[in-house]
């Protein structure tokens, strides 16, 4: 006991979120730069979960990859992949692990505590008090204890501890009335997958399989693209044409694979405890597929050599957390605009075979139910039906498994886990639990879009923006995109409207935007919006495809260098300069100067032959 006492401190926090992926980093980055005391809890060495170098999957969202590129994801998780895309050509996993590390490291009100499994928690009453947890690398074990919980475990494992209500397998279409659910509930779970890399050694090289691995033939993967000339059979897919617009069954290649390396279990039982046997028959199945391509015939894989296959399976599908609003696949298919959106998703109801490598005879992706546009997901789906201190951030939020099989996708858990942030923050600043903000949504929506996250069918209400109100003049404007649009609310092309300010061509001396106030103003914030190009995709991935999709450094219509050139009676009273930018939003301190107009003098662009502006305002 006295061991034990040695190694055991009691810390506190305001917001303690518990789970290190995509959606945990988000929530915790953004509740921490909103002000509140945040603890982040990571059980793994590196942080981004399943966008981690340890299971490498990359992030993939509403914009379907590039087929509707207007939609794609920004905010936080946007600024996090800029960072990287301007640091990491190479496309390291590595690196991108420092990136995520350097983004936490550098929030000075936010605390991470990584190797550390929360092992149990305390509650009183509905509400959760402390979370458990040791630190495996240092022996230590923490009381950590809060006034507001993010439960970003993936699992819903927070949840599960303190008694929340929560959801696992298929509703029926009675429970849900969704057109594709199963006509009785049953207990299919998308299964888990680790995934490999190949690199080719300009020479043959020869592949041993260990005596554990799986033994498959042509016929067992003749469903699976697993060679560079291979065309799948979509004859079988519930929507074949739909399939072959979409590449359902896996990009082509034998040097990055493959999201159909798939297992559940038994299926009829838990997943959960399942992992371990799971992954243990995943490595089976893995170099039994790597065998059959290197020595089960022709696949052009003669000069390919394993460079990395990882050893912690990424998770797809576990619990669901209840909430009070359930987002089902009818809303999903509806594009349905909710009133309390705070999120929004466009990936398509994507159901992977029952029972994954199990199933040979299906294509592994087959079930999907394809759909244009996106769809929102409300406040309501991101707080505890029964916890009434516990927000859900990623893959455990409140929806039905048909909902789910979109929600789950990566940019999605993302641009939640950010507004998760924004509403713990308002949590502690109001003192109230995450039911009671409900009627605050709207400063939740406010918010995010002050911060670049995007939310279809919301615009910024300008409160509190001296721009809003101002006049604007330009050296040069393209037509419908006149200096006027960058007080419109929305900061991003969509469809044929622009949304802001575009010069006509790029003089010798650069291109100036104008803003006069009207009056002098106090302003202390100069908050800026550039064009990035969502056409062209920057995450990080190990798909050789999705990396020649890629522009070679900064997005060219990036706005590099520019100057905000601040006045009073026509007299300059303050400069900033800045140089080499990359991110599309920029936020200057202009320490509260008093003016009554300024200029965004653009210098240069990162390659474009035009200066962009989506959105201008100051506080």
């Amino acid at each position: 006991m006295k061991r034990l006492a040695e190694r055991f401190e009691e810390k506190s926090f305001e917001v303690v979120v518990v789970g290190g992926g995509m959606a945990g980093v988000c929530a915790a980055i953004e509740a921490a730069r909103d002000g509140a005391r945040v603890a982040l809890i990571n059980s793994r060495p590196v942080l981004g979960g399943n966008a981690s170098s340890e299971i490498r999957v990359h992030i993939s969202g509403a914009d379907q990859s590039l087929k509707q590129p207007d939609y794609a994801e920004s905010g936080l998780v946007y600024e996090l992949m800029l960072e990287n895309k301007a640091r990491n050509e190479q496309f390291s996993y590595s690196i991108w692990d420092m990136i995520l590390f350097e983004a936490t490291q550098k929030e000075k009100n936010l605390t991470c505590f990584h190797n550390t499994v929360m092992y149990d928690c305390e509650t009183e009453g509905d509400k959760i008090t402390a979370v458990y947890c040791v630190q495996e690398t240092t022996e230590m074990r923490f009381r950590i204890a809060a006034d507001i919980f993010v439960d970003a475990t993936g699992n819903g494992t927070l949840g599960y501890y303190a008694g929340a209500e929560f959801r696992q397998g298929s509703e029926s279409k009675a429970q849900t009335g969704e057109a594709d659910a199963p006509d009785e509930p049953n207990h299919d779970t998308m299964g888990n997958t680790i995934m490999f890399k190949a690199r080719d050694m300009g020479h043959p090289v020869k592949f041993t399989p260990p005596a554990f691995a799986k033994k498959y033939t042509e016929h067992d993967l003749r469903y699976r693209m697993h060679c560079a000339n291979q065309t799948p059979d979509y004859s079988i897919a519930k929507n074949p044409e739909e399939n072959k617009r979409t590449g359902g069954c896996s990009a082509k290649g034998v040097d990055y694979g493959y999201f159909w390396i798939e297992l559940m279990g038994d299926g009829v039982t838990d997943i959960i405890p399942q992992y371990e046997t799971i992954r243990d028959d995943l490595v089976a199945v893995l170099y039994g597929i790597w065998d059959h391509i290197k020595n089960g015939g022709d696949h052009l894989a003669a000069n390919y050599a394993l460079e990395w296959v990882g050893m912690l399976p990424g998770t797809r599908e576990s619990r669901r957390l209840e909430a009070d609003y359930m987002l089902t696949e009818t809303d999903i298919l509806e594009n349905r605009i909710f009133e309390d959106a705070v999120a929004y998703g466009g990936w398509w109801v994507d159901v992977h075979t029952p029972h994954g490598m199990l199933d040979t005879h299906l294509l592994p992706s087959g079930e999907c139910v394809y759909f244009d546009g996106v769809y929102t997901v409300p406040y309501r789906s991101y707080y505890s039906k029964n916890i009434s201190n516990m927000f859900m951030a990623g893959r455990d939020i409140g929806c039905t498994r048909l909902a789910y099989s979109s929600t789950r996708i990566l940019g999605c858990c993302a641009v939640g886990g950010q507004a998760v942030g924004v509403a713990a923050a308002m949590c502690i600043d109001k003192k109230c639990t995450p039911r009671e903000l409900a009627p605050y949504v709207g400063e939740i929506q406010q918010t995010l879009l002050k911060h670049d996250a995007f939310l279809p069918g919301f615009a910024s209400d300008g409160k509190g923006d001296f721009v809003r109100t101002a006049k604007f003049a330009a050296s040069s404007a393209a037509a419908g995109c006149g200096p006027e649009n960058v007080t419109d609310g929305v900061t991003r092309k969509l469809g044929d409207d622009f949304h802001g300010w575009m010069s006509e061509g790029f003089s010798e001396n650069g291109e100036t935007l104008s803003v006069d106030l009207g009056k002098t103003e106090k302003v202390s914030e100069v908050r800026l919006t550039f064009e990035t190009n969502f056409k062209f995709p920057i995450r990080v991935t190990m798909c050789r495809n999705r990396q020649v999709q890629q522009r070679e450094g900064v997005a060219p219509e990036l706005v590099r260098d520019y100057d905000v050139v601040l006045k009073k009676n026509g007299k300059t009273v303050k400069t900033v300069e800045v140089r080499d930018n990359y991110q599309r939003l920029n936020v200057l301190n202009t320490e509260g100067v008093e003016c009554d107009s300024f200029d965004v003098v653009v210098r240069a662009t990162n390659g474009a032959d035009f200066a962009m502006i989506h959105e201008i305002r100051a506080y």
